[in-house]
């Protein structure tokens, strides 16, 4: 091995020890905080519909756009110049809308650059407060609305290092801003970190995200709610700091050629079939998930993918695994399955989900969901000392 190999090496080494290092000293500032469960939650539900439609089991096999969600260091995987993706969901009846857009582009074959934005919200949400005039009578009139949305914005960058030519890194910065209407809103900022590795038809991935903590810093506007309040007893709140805890996503797959052309080892794979499954750890106390302890709750998904000529896909998948009490104090494994299609041509990716978010009772209400993905520009020439950043197909 020559110097310049030896010094990149440690180089590479030193870098991983101050990322590590960052890490542990953060911890210490989850003791000084609450932390709330289920602070921005909604970064939780997963984007894109194949994701969905596969339990949301992606982190190691994500190769586009969404990316910047689900791992950043799956940006390394988009074969053309550019891709973007977007997603439109409707939950609730439609009360809840829930939209996703992202865009990546390959800067050479060992790096990528990523934006994503995400934002959940209610919109038309009636303001009574001036319901009645005064002189105690209702006008109808007076009734506004307002909106109470959370946004994400999450920057990515994705590399990988000649010496270690199966694995790639990945990481977010992401801004949160969480606004209730003229009423409060919030501002905060996070880190996310991802692996991806993959050697032939195996793969592996894991996703930190919020490894430093995202503080929500909230801020009130108490002139609009005041009097009501004081009126009402209720406790006017105070500006006001959330933590999001750690969340540690693992991933494992793996592809099987159900028909090819021919015998041959290089012949075009006609059929193919994608198995994933994958754990969400939190570490913010017990969850209703099927592992849980004081410390940690895991929740387990699992979801499989079949192709044909990689222009025709069929997904299913299956998710929050949960015990549910009955009346009679029984409990019973329940747990939310979810199916999907796709279909590519030209650069043209058109998927779609049949899913739910947070309800796996046999009355929920199923949402359907559609995504977009657009692939354009050349492709990016590969060094061919590189080793090939093969798709699971």
């Amino acid at each position: 091995m020559t110097r310049s190999s030896n010094s990149k090496n440690k180089s590479l080494i030193l870098q991983l020890f101050i990322i590590v290092g960052l890490i542990l000293i953060s911890k210490p500032s989850f003791a000084q905080l609450e932390a709330p469960k289920y602070v921005n939650e909604y970064l939780a539900i997963g984007v894109g519909a194949r994701g969905l439609a596969m339990g949301n089991s992606l982190t190691e096999t994500v190769d586009d756009a969404t990316a910047g969600y689900w791992n950043p260091a799956g940006l390394l995987n988009i074969e053309d110049r550019y891709t973007a993706s977007l997603m439109h969901a409707e939950y609730f009846a439609g009360i809840a809308k829930y939209d996703f857009g992202g865009f990546a582009t390959k800067i050479d074959d060992q790096s990528a650059l990523g934006i994503s934005f995400i934002r959940f919200g209610v919109d038309d949400i009636p303001d009574t407060r001036f319901l009645f005039d005064p002189d105690g009578n209702i006008n109808w009139d007076n009734v506004q609305s307002f909106s109470s949305a959370d946004y994400a914005f999450l920057f990515s960058y994705a590399r990988q290092f000649p010496q270690l030519p199966h694995l790639k890194f990945g990481a977010n910065a992401k801004v949160i801003y969480r606004n209730a209407g003229q009423f409060a809103n919030a501002w905060g900022f996070g880190l996310d970190v991802g692996l991806q590795w993959q050697k032939e038809r195996w793969f592996a991935g894991v996703t930190a995200k919020d490894i430093t903590g995202t503080y929500n810093v909230w801020t009130y506007n108490p002139a609009t709610f005041y009097e009501i309040f004081k009126a009402t007893g209720n406790t006017i709140p105070d500006n006001s700091v959330e933590v999001a805890t750690p969340r540690l996503i693992v991933g494992g797959a793996r592809s099987f050629a159900i028909w090819k052309q021919s015998q041959l080892e290089n012949a075009e794979e006609l059929i193919g079939a994608l198995v994933s499954v994958g754990f969400d750890m939190t570490f913010d106390g017990k969850r209703n998930t099927v592992i849980k302890t004081d410390l940690i709750s895991v929740d387990p998904h699992m979801g499989v993918e079949f192709h044909y000529k990689k222009m025709i896909f069929l997904r299913g998948g299956i998710s929050q695994l949960q015990y549910i009490k009955d009346f009679d104090g029984s409990e019973s494994l329940e747990f939310l399955p979810s199916f999907g299609a796709g279909f590519a041509f030209k650069g043209f990716t058109v998927d779609y989900a049949l899913t739910n978010i947070g309800d796996v009772s046999s009355a929920s209400l199923y949402s359907h969901i559609f995504s977009l993905k657009v692939d354009f520009g050349r492709s990016i020439k590969r060094n061919e000392s590189t080793p090939k950043s093969d798709k699971y197909y």
